[in-house]
């Protein structure tokens, strides 16, 4: 089961995750987002547990509790939208059907 955590501690790291979400549980992998350019969290992550059981309730005791003086919300992980696939010509600024 995957699940998504935000409302993170900017000093969140992996193990962090792992070690809260073992309670529960078997973690196959924790991982906080980290923006590319500054290189600091970006407040979200994603666990993965191998027992959708076990994943179910850690989501259920652990949404909207205070974690590392912050109010987290835990939830199953959606899958990424596509984002649409713009080609060609994306318009402009200009009304080509106005005349001078």
């Amino acid at each position: 089961m995957n699940i998504y955590i935000s409302g993170l501690s900017y000093g969140t790291n992996d193990a962090d995750l792992t070690n809260l979400f073992a309670e529960y549980g078997e973690v196959s992998s924790a991982k906080v987002i980290f923006d590319r350019e500054t290189g600091r969290s970006r407040g979200f992550a994603f666990v993965e547990m191998t027992n959708d059981a076990e994943g179910q309730k850690a989501i259920d005791e652990l949404n909207g509790v205070e974690y590392d003086q912050k109010v987290i919300s835990v939830s199953v992980a959606r899958p990424r939208a596509e984002k649409p696939s713009y080609g060609g010509n994306r318009g402009g600024g200009y009304n080509n059907s106005r005349r001078y």
